[in-house]
């Protein structure tokens, strides 16, 4: 999930071109179709986005004669995706009508012109009422107009195994305090269970905001208020302790051989290795990640894994020493939204009320593995029922953040990896790579735009 560089977005060129090509003879001009642009999932036993589409298709092409939804997947690791259409909305030519949107980006893409505002579409729609507060703040641009549609939200925690956990004679209801509980946990199973990974946490440029939020962020969170952002100075934050301490951790996993191999853990396709084998073949003890995870093991997931919901434990990501509230939680999502370059934002639009039907958005929210962002789907039985811990993530939402969501984020995220993947690979220590952070910060928001705080 990183800002498209020089190089990437050369290469975004090309595919958007080729994508493009491949588009427009079926419909790029037609005012009788909408297309409709997504990620298409690189592993490709996972077609979780496409099957759902094309029942979406169906329906949108029943209820509205004459008229086309044209799928338009892009297939590619995040960062690319989010490249690729960027690229693409920036020319009528090549834009879709409709766009599915990470929230942690759509402030960027709002300030850039790329998204088109839906008040006037919120306004007669009455199931926008049925939207948490929060998940209709995350798709706001600093206008105060709307842009997007939220469908759904995650939290995040720690899995562990718990039969790997019998071997090293740790407890099945395990609960860790704080990060030093994480860390001792990881160094008995290195030292008991040899041949195990005892602990992920994402790090590096390759895996993207993975690596910033759900590594990173979930670490810095937990060492005081505001530690990325100050909301009040409305001014981001150079490297506190806390956040040289969060860098400390990421060094302390990778420099005692704690977590997977460096050349492993920077790879782009890292979590998808991780849902798909080295969680369920038993080769990771402990894992920092989503609440989606269990969408992978369901008998219609990518890696069946029967015996998931018995090996399986769950439990908070705790702050650095245990202080108040004592758990840690980040959350994002996505949104659907419409192309400002789009010529048809009235059929778009209606593209998004069939999306956005409560069946439709219960099918979503269940078979994607996401916690519910409306209060209809929340309360319905097929989401409560739908997979084992959904009410544990669900309760973790007292104790979540979200990113800040301001068109600088981007970059910030950027310089956050390179700085994980400095103490990741040794190229730098924590005091170097925090140092360099300063800098990329610096360059980014300007000096009058940085705050230094310590904890």
């Amino acid at each position: 999930m990183r800002p498209a560089t020089p190089a990437l977005l050369a290469v975004a060129a090309l595919a958007a071109a080729s994508l493009t090509a491949c588009g427009e003879g079926s419909g790029g001009g037609d005012p009788d179709t909408v297309r409709i642009a997504y990620q298409r999932n690189t592993d490709n036993k996972n077609r979780i986005v496409d099957d759902y589409l094309a029942g979406i298709k169906r329906q949108f092409e029943r209820a509205h004669e004459g008229k086309k939804l044209e799928l338009v997947p892009i297939q590619a690791a995040q960062a690319d995706y989010f490249a690729k259409l960027q690229q693409m909305m920036r020319s009528p030519k090549t834009a879709p009508d409709v766009v599915r949107e990470d929230t942690f980006l759509i402030k960027s893409d709002i300030k850039a012109g790329y998204l088109r505002p839906l008040d006037d579409k919120l306004a007669g729609w009455k199931d926008w009422a049925r939207f948490v507060p929060a998940a209709k703040a995350s798709a706001q641009g600093q206008d105060g107009k709307t842009y997007g549609v939220p469908d759904g939200t995650d939290t995040r925690a720690l899995w562990f195994n718990k039969e790997i956990f019998a071997r090293a004679g740790l407890p099945a209801d395990w609960h860790p305090r704080t990060w030093n509980d994480v860390l001792d946990a990881a160094r008995t199973v290195r030292k008991k269970v040899p041949g195990v990974t005892p602990l992920n946490v994402y790090t590096g440029k390759a895996a993207g905001e993975a690596a910033a939020m759900q590594g990173f962020e979930m670490l810095l969170y937990g060492t005081g208020k505001d530690p990325l952002y100050d909301p009040a100075a409305r001014k981001w934050v150079t490297s506190s302790r806390g956040f040289r301490d969060a860098l400390e951790f990421v060094r302390t996993v990778y420099a005692e051989k704690l977590g997977p191999d460096p050349a492993d853990a920077l790879a782009p396709n890292v979590d998808g290795r991780v849902a798909t084998d080295w969680l369920p073949s038993g080769k990771l003890a402990i894992d920092l990640d989503g609440s989606w995870m269990g969408k992978y093991w369901q008998p219609a997931g990518t890696r069946p894994w029967p015996r998931w919901t018995s090996v399986m434990g769950r439990v908070p990501f705790p702050t650095q020493n245990g202080a108040a509230p004592g758990a840690v939680s980040m959350s994002g999502g996505w949104a659907w939204a419409v192309s400002a370059r789009s010529a048809k934002a009235d059929l778009a639009w209606q593209a998004i009320e069939t999306l956005q039907t409560t069946e439709n958005a219960t099918t979503w929210t269940v078979s994607d593995g996401q916690i519910a962002v409306r209060d209809d789907v929340a309360a319905s039985h097929k989401y409560l029922s739908s997979m084992p811990g959904v009410g544990f993530f669900t309760g973790l939402v007292p104790y979540t953040h979200y990113r800040p969501a301001l068109p600088l984020y981007p970059q910030v995220s950027s310089a956050i990896r390179d700085a994980m993947e400095a103490v990741t690979t040794g190229d730098a220590t924590v005091v170097r790579a925090a140092k360099r952070y300063d800098e990329e910060l610096k360059s980014v928001a300007g000096a009058p735009g940085v705050t230094a705080r310590e904890r």
